[in-house]
């Protein structure tokens, strides 16, 4: 049953396996440093998102939930733990956004490489929810940091060139087209790639 006043997060993540994950950064950190660097984002994402004191807060993962990092997060946070699933970044993340929304009135979805998210911000973006259809928080990087939904809005992922510098414009192009009213909240900076490396925390590569 859906509940009318209920926020949920999801954090999507991946597995942080040396050569699998954070390839981009692999020239500046080597890919177990690279590793190292997304373990430690994907524990601090975690810890702000469950900080936020969301009504439901879930780990969605890819390959797969068996990682052991996966494993202990969900344990000591008692978090949701779920699959992506096949598909590129658009099937996964609408398809996770529509299962949630079937038990809640608005559904926050977040990256694992954000650090400059904080719990305030993801409050701000589900109070957004109240008067529009979607929230984006952008990255500086020409993509979105965090999208937050009240309804599924299919027209947002189908067919989109991610991973590029036009995604977040394409997303304005196509939420105007459809009519999905939404706001953005101030850019922010992801960590992709070795330049991104001084939006760190302070001491993060000490």
């Amino acid at each position: 049953m859906r509940h009318a006043s209920t926020t949920a997060l999801i954090i999507f993540a991946k597995a942080p396996e040396a050569g699998m994950v954070k390839t981009r950064l692999i020239p500046a950190l080597g890919a177990h440093g690279a590793a190292a660097l997304a373990q430690r984002l994907l524990e601090h994402a975690v810890r702000l998102g469950v900080e936020a004191g969301f009504d439901y807060c879930e780990l969605c993962t890819t390959p797969d939930i068996g990682h052991a990092a996966f494993q202990r997060l969900a344990a000591r946070y008692s978090l949701v733990l779920t699959a992506q699933g096949e598909g590129d970044l658009g099937a996964r993340m609408h398809r996770a956004l529509f299962r949630v929304l079937v038990d809640h009135a608005r559904v926050l979805l977040m990256g694992s490489d954000v650090p400059a998210l904080s719990p305030a911000v993801m409050r701000e973006a589900a109070t957004a929810l109240d008067t529009v259809d979607a929230v984006f928080v952008p990255a500086l990087d020409g993509g979105y940091a965090l999208i937050g939904l009240t309804g599924a809005q299919a027209a947002l992922f189908t067919d989109m060139q991610w991973s590029t510098a036009h995604v977040m414009q394409a997303t304005r192009e196509r939420a105007a087209a459809a009519q999905i009213s939404w706001t953005e909240l101030e850019p922010v900076p992801d960590i992709d790639e070795p330049a991104d490396l001084v939006h760190l925390p302070q001491g993060w590569l000490a």
